[in-house]
């Protein structure tokens, strides 16, 4: 069964640029962080893994005004939604339908913000990212932002904290928090930020992580020397 977000957040596509600022903390920064990366890789060329309504799209095309961006999405809800909000940029888009599993187009940058989650086992997300590589060019860049969770109790349960306490002062009170991430848990997976930079590190990425609060990360990964300031 292909991926719909409107099963899995229990979200109407076109409510889910409100709702995912309630339920992930720092979210619009998070945007924002993506989309300098690009800028400061000079990417001209980016794939958007998994782009749902195209907000991210949306920050890359704003900030570096001679890029052009393909959305890759098996949602078609979410891909509509993301063709009528990108019709100021539609000579520099391009949307497609697909899986990330299938070949990857070559890009300068590629780009994820909450899809590679829902890839369960750690194996089948070390051979994604090193397809990622593969596609991009000497200096290119792979940003990728999603949640990452610790193992340990203790440090799981501060993290926990952070995210729960997010989403109620988003009016989402602790128990329909737990609930939320609860249902959220059957289709994702989420692994701790050292699994995730170690296996971008395997597939032969320069690996850092740029930015983080609470559950949320971005972590970037070069093909090569980085050509951009970090």
């Amino acid at each position: 069964m292909a991926h719909s977000v409107r099963r899995h957040l229990r979200v109407e596509a076109s409510a889910y640029d409100e709702a995912i600022r309630s339920f992930v903390p720092g979210y619009g920064e998070v945007v924002g962080e993506v989309a300098r990366l690009v800028g400061r890789a000079g990417a001209r060329s980016v794939l958007d893994i998994g782009a749902g309504t195209g907000g991210l799209s949306e920050a890359v095309l704003r900030a570096v005004p001679l890029c052009r961006v393909q959305l890759l999405d098996q949602d078609l809800e979410m891909l509509e939604q993301a063709r009528v909000r990108l019709l100021p940029f539609a000579d520099r888009t391009l949307l497609t339908e697909g899986s990330f599993f299938e070949p990857l187009p070559p890009h300068d940058a590629m780009i994820a913000s909450l899809s590679l989650h829902h890839i369960a086992c750690m194996d089948v997300k070390r051979s994604m990212y090193h397809r990622i590589r593969e596609a991009l060019p000497s200096g290119g860049i792979f940003v990728n932002a999603d949640i990452v969770l610790p193992h340990e109790p203790a440090p799981r349960a501060s993290v926990m904290t952070v995210w729960l306490a997010h989403m109620a002062a988003c009016g989402i009170d602790a128990e329909a928090g737990k609930d939320h991430i609860k249902v959220w848990s059957k289709e994702d997976t989420y692994f701790s930020i050292e699994e995730e930079m170690d296996a971008m590190a395997v597939a032969g990425l320069m690996v850092d992580c740029t930015w983080r609060c609470g559950p949320m990360a971005v972590l970037a990964g070069w093909k090569g020397d980085p050509t951009c300031d970090r």
